[in-house]
């Protein structure tokens, strides 16, 4: 599929994961204008807040340019360090301009899209040395749109200093006979006042390309319908994967599930149905299910607790209620610790009795009723 094909099926709005992944690629909505607008006007208002000191400033520093010192002449080596010292009190009183346009530079990205370090827009991308797509770029629509701007842009910025100087020739030309205080004063008033006009004019653009440079970026963005369906089941998972995770859980859930039935005490049955394996050791507040599973897991306890001769009863109505009512690795439930406990008793018994000595333990049939409980009528003895 060409490119020009993807971008006509590019026709819903970008997802906020979408949006997330490009700023943390560093893909984030600039706008140029807005970024000029910043420095400059924060460069003036300073200008225009110390253009009192600033002529003052550098009045008394031409004087001291302008001052000859015979000294100079006899040491020729004092001449780099006089030059120096010139500069340094000449920048001295640009410093608030210099931090005006510093701070601006930051306020600028963190208006349109935040200030972010993504290390990935530093990995080489050799595609960008694809010459075709150089030609794309160069020719294409943004480059127009770049063209459109930098020709408002010079457009705007030289008619509004044509016009400032129009609007100032009388001043300009009464400059050459008013005193050098004067002169300095006006001037930096004239500079100050004709780069403030510029700015406001930049901020038309600004106004103009900010809102434009956020329609640019989300439509870059735009989603297919296929990407946004890959997308939501990633955020839900993909259906045969979980399933396939699930499957490998209860698989691995029974593998532990039938090395446990060996250690249990007693499997209790349905006879077929259902198997609920037990364990009770001393210590114990009440007895832990390790296995339970129903029709052909239930079998298979059966047969691995008959293999490592694991007591099997038979109480349908209790096992049913506990394989309900319980989880494996966790204690039976209150409301049935009578009737487990009458289970219990009963293997003790028939792992006590020695054939020829008495007759063999029997368990009596009994019901659990709707908590739990056996039903007391069922005939078993309580322990």
């Amino acid at each position: 599929m060409s490119e020009e094909a993807q971008k006509e099926d590019r026709t819903e709005q970008p997802t906020e994961k979408r949006l997330r992944d490009a700023r943390e690629k560093g893909q984030v909505p600039r706008s140029r204008e807005l970024a000029n607008v910043a420095v400059l006007g924060c460069a003036v208002l300073a200008l225009k807040a110390t253009s009192g000191s600033v002529g003052a400033h550098s009045r008394d520093w031409m004087r001291d340019a302008l001052r000859f010192d015979r000294a100079l002449l006899d040491a020729p080596d004092r001449l780099l360090p006089h030059a120096a010292a010139l500069v340094g009190k000449l920048a001295l009183p640009l410093l608030p301009l210099l931090f005006a346009a510093l701070a601006a530079c930051l306020l600028a990205p963190m208006a349109m899209g935040g200030i972010r370090f993504a290390s990935k827009s530093l990995q080489p991308d050799f595609g960008r040395l694809n010459p075709i797509k150089g030609f794309a770029r160069v020719y294409g629509a943004e480059s127009l749109a770049e063209l459109v701007r930098s020709l408002l842009r010079v457009a705007l910025i030289g008619g509004v200093g044509g016009w400032m100087v129009w609007r100032a020739f009388s001043s300009l030309l009464s400059m050459p006979q008013a005193s050098l205080e004067a002169a300095v004063a006006g001037g930096v008033d004239l500079a100050s006042s004709a780069l403030l006009a510029m700015v406001g004019a930049l901020a038309v653009l600004a106004l103009i390309d900010v809102p434009w440079q956020h329609h640019q970026h989300k439509s870059k963005l735009k989603m297919t319908k296929q990407e946004l369906r890959d997308e939501a089941k990633e955020a839900e998972g993909n259906p045969e994967l979980k399933a396939r995770v699930r499957q490998v859980q209860r698989q691995m859930s029974q593998r532990r599930m039938m090395e446990a039935v060996p250690t249990a005490d007693v499997v209790v049955m349905n006879p077929t149905h259902y198997a609920v394996a037990m364990q009770y050791q001393p210590g114990m507040r009440a007895p832990k299910v390790v296995a339970k599973g129903v029709d052909e897991m239930a079998l298979a306890i059966r047969a691995l607790a008959e293999q490592h001769r694991v007591a099997v009863v038979e109480a349908p109505p209790l096992a049913r209620a506990l394989y309900r009512q319980s989880q494996v690795d966790q204690e039976i439930p209150v409301k049935l610790y009578a009737a487990v406990a009458q289970v219990l008793s009963y293997v003790y018994q028939l792992r006590a009795w020695v054939p020829g000595r008495g007759p063999m333990p029997a368990m009596a049939e009994f019901d659990v009723g709707a908590d739990g409980a056996p039903d007391p009528d069922d005939g078993i003895p309580a322990r």
